[in-house]
């Protein structure tokens, strides 16, 4: 089990375990996906971290200029369209395979940091 920016995840164990069964769940997952409807706004999966997480927080900080300025312009674009009640049109939807994690990356290795900063905060040193 693996906490991920959103929620726990079983997928790493699952595909671990059983490669055939990881992938005759995927049009499960890629229904799931359709459900959310995230992309049909305009919004990649990384668009929908909590920005209250201190380490998201970070990790927007460590993006490039130009990966701060489209996450913006997709996160107003869904906004304008989900005050207007309307999906975008279909030719403007992320498709899957620019549905990219550019955040998460960024998260772990944070967390990572997190993780080894506080494992040496609270190292005990012993006197020989």
């Amino acid at each position: 089990m693996v906490w991920g920016p959103l929620a726990i995840s079983f997928a790493p164990q699952l595909k671990a375990l059983s490669p055939g069964l990881f992938e005759s769940l995927r049009p499960l997952a890629n229904m799931l996906v359709k459900a959310a409807g995230y992309r049909s706004m305009g919004l990649k999966y990384d668009d929908l971290l909590m920005e209250e997480r201190e380490d998201v927080q970070k990790a927007i900080s460590r993006l490039t200029p130009q990966q701060v300025y489209n996450r913006a312009f997709r996160i107003r674009t869904a906004i304008q369209q989900s005050i207007l009640h309307k999906p975008l049109p279909r030719e403007h939807w992320v498709k899957p395979e620019e549905d990219v994690r550019y955040m998460t990356p960024l998260v772990r290795e944070i967390e990572a940091e997190n993780a080894e900063r506080a494992f040496y905060d609270t190292a005990k040193v012993e006197r020989k």
